[in-house]
């Protein structure tokens, strides 16, 4: 099974893809969400955003400043104050 990510500013949708896992910068450290991940939420601290496409592959990285994520039914959604590149 794969997990649904999106990555969106106010601006703009940035990523709507399905994925292996996501790291996130939470506020209180980092954390991994896969496919199935129970519902939460939490602010997120400047940092990078590492997603895994595939079980085993290297992480893809995007530098992020503040905002939210949550997760849910329908996967995970980062929303982001700032995403740099």
């Amino acid at each position: 099974m794969a997990l649904h990510f999106e990555l969106v500013t106010p601006a703009k949708l940035v990523r709507s893809e399905d994925v292996h896992m996501v790291v996130v910068p939470g506020a209180e450290g980092e954390f991994g969400v896969l496919e199935g991940h129970a519902p939460f939420m939490s602010t997120i601290r400047d940092g990078e955003v590492q997603i895994y496409k595939t079980e085993g592959a290297a992480p893809e990285t995007i530098e992020v400043r503040g905002g939210f994520a949550e997760v849910g039914d329908k996967g995970l959604t980062v929303l982001a104050e700032h995403v740099e590149g």
